[in-house]
């Protein structure tokens, strides 16, 4: 029960049927690694030994900690249709926000360019064909040939992979886009390099400490023989400039858009307060979630947020409850669906979003794309995102300079004409079909 309460049903039935599939083969349930935890950004599993110190081999301990990088079980079959296989952990709810989101489209879109079927393979979760169909929906995407969907679980405990399943067939003509650097190990332990696009959507390396997970991720990043498409020419740069120079011959960049059917300025309610946003995501640590939990208590403290006019909203996942100043409570949203989500940005008005890493993020530009003044920090190149929107306001890591950035904010969220102004003049893309046209003619032009 405790596993289920913590992992949720999907991860519950998967370790169901491995435990099934131990069972019917002979195996023992119960061994000495488990299944640890599958954080947001996590990629392997913490190892619980057991307490009569029987030796465990070492390659199955190495296999267990890095359990999303194991290799995919595939089976060859003749040529077919051209495909494009997205290989990414989640297409749930929750996971189609920003980056996945991004991938599905570039997916789609290459597929199409390429009259090749697109296939989605999930790995912790079971793919919903109703999320891909909203989101492709939701940016007016058809697709010219079918979509299919695979579900392509890791092992569990030194299970076979996918319980039984066969595996995911492959043929020669396919190409696979990955989504990180271990959906990224796994396929390429188990297709042909040249066949591999890497989107990579942030310095991933930034995800940890110095030790074993850095070093796996390093290794992908410095790969010479697969090709990469990175998210914002801010990145790219970034890369390159701390010893990726493989990026440089096999690597390529777009800056993402904002379609203007999705991301604008709603209907405020007349005599309402203002709405600020807080991008709340504890379990990211990139986010800083307690720095920005401290900066908020100082702004309602000091009188920057005056709780009389505004309505404060945390948006995000796994939000504690928490309350600021004289115990005022904010509302929490999370779960949405990727409209509700751009309803809610496009009645903001302010926007608090920290990002501890050289990308922008998506939610700062969500935010200026629909018309609100956002306040992010600076990082390495990252100092100043005026290209995308006047509306941003980009400030030293330091609660002095976010309370400054914010009281600037608040200033410039009330002034209507200065607002309207800036939006007006937004440097932001609307349109994915041009931001991914240069990519898609490096990539097709270059099989």
């Amino acid at each position: 029960m405790a596993f289920w309460s913590e992992h949720g049903t999907a991860a519950a039935m998967r370790l169901i049927r491995a435990k099934i599939g131990d069972a019917i083969a002979g195996r023992p349930i119960f061994n000495k690694m488990a299944l640890d935890d599958f954080g947001d950004e996590s990629h392997s599993t913490d190892i619980a030994f057991g307490r009569d110190d029987h030796a465990l081999a070492a390659s199955k301990v190495v296999r267990t900690r890095f359990l999303t990088s194991q290799p995919l079980e595939t089976f060859l079959i003749p040529n077919a249709l051209p495909r494009v296989s997205l290989v990414t952990d989640s297409i749930g709810r929750e996971s189609l926000f920003g980056g996945v989101g991004t991938a599905l489209l570039l997916a789609a879109q290459l597929a199409n360019r390429m009259n090749a079927s697109l296939r989605i393979v999930t790995r912790t979760e079971a793919p919903s064909a109703s999320n891909a169909a909203q989101i492709l929906g939701a940016y007016g995407i058809q697709l010219k040939h079918e979509v299919q969907f695979a579900f392509a679980p890791m092992a569990l405990d030194g299970a076979t992979q996918s319980a039984g399943a066969a595996g995911l067939d492959i043929h020669p003509d396919e190409t696979f886009i990955t989504t990180s650097w271990w959906t990224t190990a796994a396929t390429l332990a188990s297709v042909p390099p040249a066949s591999i696009i890497y989107l990579l959507q942030e310095d991933e390396r930034m995800f940890y400490p110095f030790g074993d997970d850095r070093v796996h991720c390093e290794r992908i990043l410095n790969n010479q023989d697969i090709r990469f498409v990175v998210n914002t020419r801010l990145l790219y740069d970034h890369l390159i400039a701390s010893g990726l120079d493989n990026l440089k011959h096999n690597g390529s960049w777009f800056e993402p858009a904002f379609p203007k059917t999705l991301f604008y300025e709603r209907q405020r309610v007349s005599g309402g307060k203002k709405k600020f946003f807080f991008y709340a995501r504890p379990n990211n640590l990139r986010n800083l979630f307690y720095v920005g939990l401290d900066i908020i208590e100082r702004a309602v403290n000091e009188g920057i947020l005056d709780l009389e006019q505004w309505d404060l909203l945390l948006v995000g996942k796994h939000i504690p409850n928490v309350a600021f100043g004289n115990g005022y409570v904010p509302e929490r949203c999370e779960g949405l669906d990727w409209e509700a989500y751009a309803d809610l940005v496009g009645t903001v008005d302010l926007g608090l979003c920290l990002m501890y890493t050289p990308h922008p993020s998506y939610p700062p530009l969500d935010l200026a794309a629909s018309g609100a003044v956002v306040v992010t920090n600076k990082f390495a190149n990252k100092q100043d995102l005026s290209n995308y929107s006047r509306n941003i306001i980009c400030a030293e890591l330091n609660t002095e300079a976010a309370l400054d950035a914010l009281r600037a904010g608040v200033a410039l969220a009330e002034d209507k004409e200065t607002r309207a102004r800036n939006f007006a003049a937004n440097g932001l893309g609307a349109d994915w079909t041009q931001s991914f046209e240069p990519i898609l003619e490096l990539l097709t032009t270059a099989r």
